[in-house]
């Protein structure tokens, strides 16, 4: 329950605004948003926000006096929530609501840094200085996205799950500071960086489904689909392979076991590059696609 508490407060709800953290101000922000607009009045309590509080102002009552009952204004004095009419009204409320959103979404070590304002505004407006002055500014934070980007890829024992989680938080934290990539692109590179294992379907995934007209998520909801045969590739892959030894050295050995008559020797390149890494830069390749190949023929063999 503790966890489903976390998210809810995360994500926010009817009840509770979305929880700030401090990581990830530009997403908050955007949540907040969202969070006021779906409420009533949704739309007087983002202009608290952004405008500032409601301004009453003043006004000269109108005032009749003697017999003949002449009109002239009385002293000008300051307006109070009765003389509002019921538009104005609405912002006025505005103002209380905004700022108990806020209040309610900010962790207790920023809150008493800012606990001496009232006006919504000036909270969004600190509680903004205090993160962003300490953050990276948004051309170095956009130099960084890029380099997560080129070096992206599946880690080693990563599902295929957990490695969408991470490339979709990389695009939305680069759409958050205006940073956009073609589709093409987008999806060439989830593609292109996933474990060995994989090739096969990625090989499928090009020729069926095209790269252009899917999206990444369409892409990984497809190979999803084939992550127990993954799996087996995987097994099957360091069943017969060591990070030191030559792929296709292995395959050979393996098939000179089930059949001595044929030459054991087999040359060994001490080049290789090792296929367990944890970033293959080019799954898709050839090469891969048939060491895949060959080792499933060598395991029918030898059952």
């Amino acid at each position: 329950m503790s966890n489903m508490s976390e998210d809810i407060q995360y994500a926010g709800s009817d009840t509770r605004p979305p929880m700030l953290d401090r990581t990830d101000f530009e997403s908050w922000q955007q949540r907040i948003r969202l969070y006021c607009l779906g409420k009533d009045n949704g739309e007087n309590i983002m202009k608290s926000i952004t405008e500032g509080p409601f301004q009453m102002g003043t006004m000269r009552d109108t005032l009749t006096e003697g017999g003949e009952g002449a009109l002239h204004l009385g002293p000008e004095r300051a307006r109070v929530f009765a003389d509002l009419s019921a538009e104005q009204k609405d912002r006025y409320k505005a103002d209380i609501r905004a700022t108990n959103i806020l209040l309610q979404g900010i962790p207790k070590d920023i809150y008493t840094l800012i606990n001496h304002f009232t006006d919504a505004k000036d909270i969004w407006d600190n509680v903004k200085m205090i993160l962003e002055g300490s953050e990276l500014t948004k051309d170095d934070r956009e130099s960084q996205l890029y380099d997560e980007f080129e070096h992206f890829c599946q880690i080693k024992g990563e599902t295929i799950h957990v490695y969408y989680v991470r490339f979709t938080k990389l695009i939305n934290d680069m759409r958050n500071i205006k940073m956009t990539m073609p589709r093409m692109q987008l999806n060439s590179k989830f593609v292109n960086n996933m474990l060995p294992e994989w090739s096969r379907f990625i090989t499928e995934v090009k020729l069926n489904r095209g790269l252009k007209e899917s999206n990444f998520d369409q892409l990984y909801a497809y190979l999803k689909q084939h992550e127990v045969h993954a799996n087996e590739n995987r097994m099957m892959m360091e069943r017969f392979i060591q990070p030191t030894d030559d792929p296709l050295a292995l395959v050979s050995n393996a098939s000179n076991q089930k059949y001595p008559t044929q030459s054991s020797e087999s040359p060994q390149s001490s080049n290789q590059p090792s296929i367990v890494d944890n970033c293959q830069m080019d799954t898709g390749s050839t090469s891969t696609d048939n060491l895949i190949e060959s080792l499933t023929n060598t395991l029918a063999l030898l059952n």
